[in-house]
């Protein structure tokens, strides 16, 4: 049945598509996907966000109604009370398996020189082996900041770094991600805090080094685009890297527990998800810390300034996907300079997930309507205003982004560039 228009309805009220009619592959009716971004809330006591899709048949004159699914609402316990949060207290959250024991005594020492004190540590280990976890112990011990908890067995980075999330403390505000083998510049947390603002979620560029911190690479954005500021994008390839992230409290709780999804997970991918539908991201464009490439690496490691061999793996495939974007992404071949720009997108106003939580903000997470979204070979991109969507398998995708770009507006403040969206 030809379709002139669809729409999608959420607990009864109409929502836009942003695009209908998409190419689609994988079924005979070959012009039959859409997709659209849309708030999810939910209200009172509901036990479930009813989600529909509406359309009108070319040459018909009223709408027919199907549903699409049903969104279980998922709910909190108390939790603390804002009086006994410190707001200020930020949870360095890190996961471990078997680390180099040089390079992670170089990385809780950069932890330790940051100019920034008000912090702990907690660190989950992912199990390692017993002389690499008496290692752990041996650096952490007698210091009263840092808190390790062994799994009882293998779970992998990405439960891992879910439990992490878990062991931070009930009372910090703030929450930072730390992997076991970076090294941290002294100013990393003070200019993070500083600069995260009303942002849900801040992020800084990064320097490659070898093991010896050799210089392999100034930036992490010379061979893709950065995005801060769409979400379709940032649901198609993540540009936010969790080390480099420090985000509050809440975009914590609305992402736990982390949601089984197919294909290879990543849980800085669903952070910043997360964090960008429920407030505004910012970029700090400076490199904050250096990231270390060695061979030992459990997710693989970058390419550096020159032709390389890069590692069959995760994350090889996670931090080159930016090159599918069509057109520049804001940030685009930024290079690191003494002052460093603050830059922020608000996407307040879009859900990019299905566990809703009670009350009035819009939320992310996830369901089997969420492991519907784009994915490659899907269809071909949705080419709009310098990002791509594809169309889904099976029924079209409920998830993906606006249809407008940010465009920097500069405004200097306390030393450094800060600038908010302005849709073109």
């Amino acid at each position: 049945m030809p379709v002139a228009d669809l729409r999608f309805v959420v607990d009864g009220e109409p929502q836009p598509a942003d695009a209908i009619r998409m190419p689609r592959f994988d079924i005979a009716v070959r012009h039959s996907g859409f997709w659209g971004v849309v708030p999810v809330t939910a209200a009172g006591d509901a036990e479930a966000v009813v989600l529909e899709a509406e359309f009108r048949a070319r040459g018909g004159s009223g709408w027919e109604r199907v549903e699409l699914g049903r969104i279980a609402v998922a709910r909190t316990g108390d939790g603390v009370s804002e009086d006994a949060r410190r707001p200020g207290l930020i949870a360095i959250c890190m996961g471990s398996y078997n680390p180099d024991p040089e390079l992670l005594a170089r990385q809780i020492e950069s932890i330790r020189d940051q100019t920034d004190s008000e912090w702990v540590c907690v660190i989950s280990d992912d199990h390692s082996d017993p002389e690499r976890f008496d290692q752990l112990l041996a650096l952490t011990g007698g210091d009263e900041r840092f808190t390790v908890s062994r799994a009882p067995s293998r779970i992998g980075f990405y439960r891992n770094f879910e439990r992490a999330l878990w062991l931070a403390p009930p009372a910090a505000g703030l929450i930072a991600l730390s992997d076991q083998d970076d090294v941290w510049h002294p100013d990393k947390l003070a200019t993070l805090r500083q600069s995260l603002g009303s942002a849900a979620l801040v992020y800084s560029d990064q320097r490659l080094v070898d093991e010896r911190g050799e210089l392999l690479r100034d930036t992490m954005w010379r061979r893709r685009a950065n995005n801060w500021t769409n979400l379709a994008s940032l649901l198609i390839a993540n540009t936010v890297t969790g080390a480099a992230a420090l985000f509050r409290r809440d975009v914590a709780e609305q992402a736990l527990p982390f949601p089984d999804s197919p294909g290879i997970e990543f849980h800085d991918h669903w952070i910043a998800l997360t964090a960008m539908t429920n407030g505004e991201l910012r970029y700090v464009a400076g490199p904050l810390y250096d990231y270390v490439q060695h061979e030992a690496a459990v997710l693989g490691k970058v390419g550096g300034g020159h032709p390389q061999r890069v590692q069959s793996t995760p994350l090889a495939a996670h931090r080159l996907a930016g090159r599918v974007l069509p057109g520049p992404c804001p940030g685009q071949g930024q290079s690191p300079d003494a002052t460093r720009a603050v830059r922020t997108s608000d996407r307040a106003g879009q859900a990019a997930g299905t566990r809703a939580l009670p009350g009035h903000r819009p939320l992310a997470a996830r369901s089997d309507l969420a492991a519907r979204a784009p994915t490659p070979g899907a269809g071909r991109p949705h080419r709009d205003a310098g990002h791509g969507v594809g169309a889904g398998p099976r029924g079209g995708v409920v998830l993906a982004g606006p249809s407008a770009r940010a465009v920097p507006r500069q405004a200097a403040t306390a030393g450094h560039a800060v600038s908010g969206p302005a849709a073109l």
